[in-house]
């Protein structure tokens, strides 16, 4: 009988090791009781609340988010306010490339905190906790303000990706949010590139506010395993669950953003679209999804985003789409309709397609003539062989936009001035080339 018990035990620790064997993996790879692949994002409005996400291994059952108004001095933490968080076990699956290893991931949504006001935060439980993180909620009114936008990550992020966005934080370090337009990794459950993506941002995704999008290669079969649990993200009860914390919109400091799914159930969320477009009075909208209306490399093939959603982009008159996927760069834009529906002569949306990671593709020139005979787009620069990042300033009626290369050359950088009657022009500003 001892034998038999001896055997069992043997046999249960031989699986536990198999089961938790971190043999071959880098320790920012390995989930530990101390907090790690801190995230922050919207969750409601971006003046008055927040939401993050971390990660520990499951002996962590109970963790907590402690935050307070920072000050100059330490003393700070002595108001610090504890919320208790919400915690998830993820169980990885065979093809995670992690070891089928449970973590747990755990959230907490900062709720009730003062427009423009700068909060220091940390999350932990018992001895082990973060640095204390800084963040500045929006102001509840239309004041100028900057963000970030990145093209598909994808590849090589820990060795290549990750320049990109330290060298994004340094060229504009008081950047509100950061748009992470799809693709953020290879493959969707790999999670030893979901370990990459974050510890290429680091400290940046925990105090910048960010915008993850999804992708087609944060799908395989489904979407990634990891999604849901490290981004906490606002559901839309509206549309169907496969969507919920994919599709997903927030208003700042007088911008509509809206977040589209460009790989399931893309019909579904049309009439979401048209209805957000409609809501509020806002100066500027920005839409950004994946798949690109007017793709610059596959050119002018079949796509659901153009059949779908660019006559709602025409009718609403939205000002700036941001894309990925295309791997390569192209700017673009449209005239805007007329009274009849037929284009006109002013300036209507102005579309990007860009990239951050170093997987590149080139330029489709049939394909650009093509969009402009078809649907006027006006191709005004594009790029190769080159990682990208772009900064975004807004301040009232003029919209800044520019693309830095990843040593931080200025590449291409233009203005869209709107007057108080909607009427925009477009005007180019000099670049480093």
């Amino acid at each position: 009988m001892r034998a038999i018990i001896g055997l069992i035990a043997l046999t249960c620790l031989a699986y536990t090791a198999a089961a938790h064997d971190t043999s071959g993996a880098r320790h920012w790879e390995i989930a530990s009781p101390d907090p790690d692949r801190v995230f922050l994002t919207f969750h409601g409005d971006p003046a008055t609340s927040r939401a993050v996400t971390w990660r520990t291994d499951e002996s962590v059952e109970q963790a907590y988010a402690e935050i307070a108004p920072a000050s100059p001095g330490s003393g700070f933490s002595d108001r610090a306010k504890r919320h208790e968080a919400k915690t998830q076990p993820l169980t990885l699956e065979k093809d995670s490339k992690a070891n089928n290893r449970t973590t747990h991931y755990h959230s907490v949504v900062f709720d009730e905190l003062e427009p423009d006001t700068l909060y220091a935060y940390r999350v932990g439980s018992g001895g082990r906790w973060s640095a204390w993180i800084q963040f500045r909620t929006a102001s509840d009114k239309a004041e100028p303000f900057r963000f970030l936008y990145f093209g598909d990550a994808q590849n090589d992020v820990h060795s290549k990706w990750s320049r990109v966005i330290r060298m994004a934080h340094r060229t504009a370090p008081d950047a509100s949010f950061a748009i992470h337009a799809g693709d953020l990794v290879n493959a969707a459950h790999a999670d030893r590139e979901w370990a990459e993506w974050m510890t290429a941002g680091g400290h940046l995704h925990a105090e910048t506010t960010g915008v993850p999008v999804t992708g087609n290669h944060e799908y395989k079969g489904k979407l990634a395993m990891q999604w849901r649990p490290q981004f906490a993200l606002p559901v839309e009860d509206s549309l169907p669950e496969q969507l919920h914390e994919t599709v997903y919109s927030f208003a700042y400091q007088g911008v509509q953003v809206i977040v589209l799914n460009s790989i399931a159930k893309i019909e579904e969320q049309t009439a979401y679209l048209e209805q957000k477009l409609g809501e509020g009075d806002y100066r500027w909208r920005v839409v950004t999804f994946h798949h690109p209306v007017f793709a610059p490399s596959r050119g002018p093939k079949q796509s659901k985003t153009r059949d779908h959603w660019k006559p709602i982009l025409d009718k609403m008159d939205v000002d700036l789409v941001l894309q990925g996927h295309d791997h390569t760069y192209a700017r673009g834009q449209t005239p805007k309709l007329s009274v009849d529906g037929e284009p006109g002569e002013a300036l209507g949306t102005m579309y990007v397609t860009s990239v951050s990671g170093p997987k590149m593709y080139g330029i489709n020139r049939e394909g650009l003539d093509a969009f402009e005979e078809q649907f006027g787009l006006v191709t005004t620069k594009t790029g190769k062989n080159t990682q990208f990042f772009q900064v975004i300033d807004v301040n009232d009626g003029r919209l800044e936009y520019r693309a830095y290369t990843a040593t931080g050359s200025l590449y291409d950088a233009v203005a869209i001035e709107k007057d108080q009657q909607g009427n925009k022009k477009l005007i180019e500003i000099p670049a480093d080339e």
